[in-house]
């Protein structure tokens, strides 16, 4: 609620230790774009209402170094009556020259963490609409919210619903179809050495995906019972080909450490684990939390979960079906230890992520991340312009990590890669998953 201090969630993104935690969403629209005065109207018709908007962050008083913000927590302040339109702005410039400017810095402290700015589409004929946020005021599901309320079959978003905090019951991801849960909380797995072949820097690139390619992917295995059988979904997809990615990825890194063993120098591959138990690699996925009754919160409702990238398996196909039904979810109440545990952690967040941090940071606990974030509805548009494609920008990731969003609505999908370890490093991922999309392709032909 406006003026309460931040939730554990919230406060672990607000003291993100890799760069200023901002994300957004990018949504590419073809033919010129709209006036500011157009939009600036628009978005205070469809978002007048919403007060999460007019919230500025506070941090914990004193040094970062003092006992103040070890054990400190951040708020939200309301302004109330500020005006939306302050926060909305054009450039020229593409979303990769956006991302290289502003998403590396900080936003002011005396305003909303939040912009809207028209660019320069990427193409001729195009041109894009960039959310820009820190991510401690929203999550993915709150971004497609507000911006479906500005396509032209949306309307103003209620002010009531979007302070409606998820309650007691939520959404969250059930036993997998191997019947096992979740990691424990502080369990690590295998970690997956990046190709470092540039400076380490946060670098991000994005690439679109051809739609019969990510078709026939879908069609490379059948789920369910014959009769009743279905394809494959975009997000099994999606993490069965970057669980393939790490897999290149470990197979490159014990190429180069046999070769460096062998003419007596030592590794700068960055080793990989040895074990011949070859210990589960881990995927990070957000999950919305969000029941049905709450789905206009706006706020941070999600869940970082981990499911099994299958890396041991040689097979597209078998890595495809090992990742169908990790994500299934289920509606309950929350149990009374997960409640204990979150309410313990968040009572001194500065102490505990300084305790857990070299733990959930670790490449070893989750070498990847994957998010998924789609617009399902059919012809999309914004003032009279058409929805072409919906891109994402993540955070900068932890160091020797990686991020891969997909980015999705009716007329494609786009894949972003965020590292830490410099844009060749991203570049060399999104062409590893392009080639893993098409070997899932292939093999459904």
């Amino acid at each position: 609620m406006p003026g309460s201090h931040l939730p554990l969630m919230e406060e672990g993104m607000a003291r993100w230790p890799f760069g200023p935690p901002n994300a957004g969403i990018a949504l590419d629209l073809a033919g010129a774009p709209p006036s500011l005065d157009e939009l600036r109207a628009l978005v205070e018709e469809r978002w007048k209402a919403l007060p999460r908007l007019t919230q500025t962050l506070v941090a914990p008083g004193g040094a970062r170094t003092g006992l103040a913000w070890w054990t400190g927590r951040h708020r939200w302040a309301r302004r109330d009556g500020h005006d939306l339109a302050q926060q909305i702005d054009s450039a020229d410039l593409t979303l990769r020259d956006a991302v290289r400017q502003w998403f590396h810095t900080p936003f002011p402290a005396d305003r909303p963490p939040w912009s809207l700015h028209l660019l320069r589409g990427a193409t001729e004929g195009e041109f894009s609409l960039l959310f820009r946020m820190h991510h401690s005021l929203l999550d993915g599901r709150s971004l497609t919210t507000l911006l479906r309320a500005l396509f032209d079959d949306g309307g103003p978003l209620d002010g009531a619903a979007s302070l409606a905090v998820p309650g007691p019951r939520r959404r969250t991801v059930g036993p997998g179809p191997t019947g096992g849960g979740p990691p424990g909380l502080l369990t690590t797995g295998r970690a997956v050495p990046l190709p470092h072949r540039g400076p380490r820097e946060p670098a991000y690139t994005v690439v679109r995906l051809r739609a019969d390619v990510l078709r026939a992917a879908r069609a490379a295995v059948s789920v369910g019972a014959a009769g009743a059988s279905r394809p494959a979904t975009t997000n099994e997809v999606f993490l069965a080909a970057v669980s393939g990615v790490l897999r290149a990825c470990l197979a490159a890194s014990d190429t180069g450490s046999a070769a460096d063993a062998d003419s007596g120098r030592a590794s700068v591959s960055g080793g990989g684990d040895r074990d011949p138990a070859a210990r589960q690699v881990w995927l990070s996925v957000p999950v919305d939390e969000r029941p049905d009754d709450c789905g206009e919160f706006l706020g941070n409702a999600f869940a970082n979960v981990r499911v099994p990238a299958p890396v041991t398996l040689a097979d597209p196909a078998a890595r495809l079906t090992a990742c169908t039904g990790l994500l299934t979810t289920v509606t309950r109440p929350r149990r009374t230890a997960e409640k204990l545990v979150e309410g313990t952690l968040a009572a001194v967040p500065g102490a505990t992520l300084a305790l857990a941090g070299g733990k959930i940071f670790a490449p070893a606990y989750a070498p990847a991340a994957c998010s998924y974030v789609h617009l399902r509805e059919q012809g999309q548009t914004l003032a009279g312009r058409p929805l072409r494609h919906l891109t994402i920008v993540p955070m900068v990731p932890p160091a020797d990590t990686a991020t891969f969003a997909l980015g999705g609505c009716t007329k494609g999908h786009t894949l972003s890669v965020a590292t830490n370890s410099g844009s060749e490093d991203a570049g060399l991922l999104a062409e590893a998953f392009l080639d893993e999309l098409a070997l899932l392709a292939e093999g459904a032909r």
